[in-house]
C-alpha cells in the first residue's frame, strides 16, 4: 500500500495542488504506483492467484481512464503517459 506521504506526493504533482485528487492524472498516477508496488510482490509470491485478479483489474481500471483523458485531452495524455513511462 501506498503511505500517506507518496500518495500527497503523487497528488501534488500531478493534480496541480494538494486538493485535487480525483483528477484522471492523479487517478492514473496512483494506480501505476499500486500495480508497481503489486508486480514486485509476485516476483516473490508467484502463486498469490488471488491478488493477481486484483492487480488484472487495477490495470483495465488504469486503461479505461487513459482512454477517456486521451480522449478529452490528448495533451494531458502525452504527458502523463511520459511522466508515467508507461508507453514507449
Amino acid at each position: 500500500m501506498l503511505s500517506k506521504q507518496a500518495k500527497a506526493e503523487l497528488v501534488t504533482k500531478f493534480g496541480g495542488n494538494d486538493k485535487n485528487s480525483g483528477s484522471t492524472e492523479v487517478q492514473v498516477a496512483i494506480m501505476t504506483s499500486r500495480i508497481n508496488e503489486l508486480t514486485k510482490h509476485f516476483a516473490d509470491h508467484k502463486l498469490d492467484h488471488h491478488s493477481k485478479r486484483g492487480l488484472m483489474k487495477l490495470i483495465g481500471k488504469r486503461r479505461r481512464l487513459l482512454k477517456y483523458l486521451n480522449a478529452k485531452s490528448p495533451e494531458r495524455y502525452q504527458t502523463v503517459i511520459k511522466e508515467l513511462g508507461l508507453r514507449k
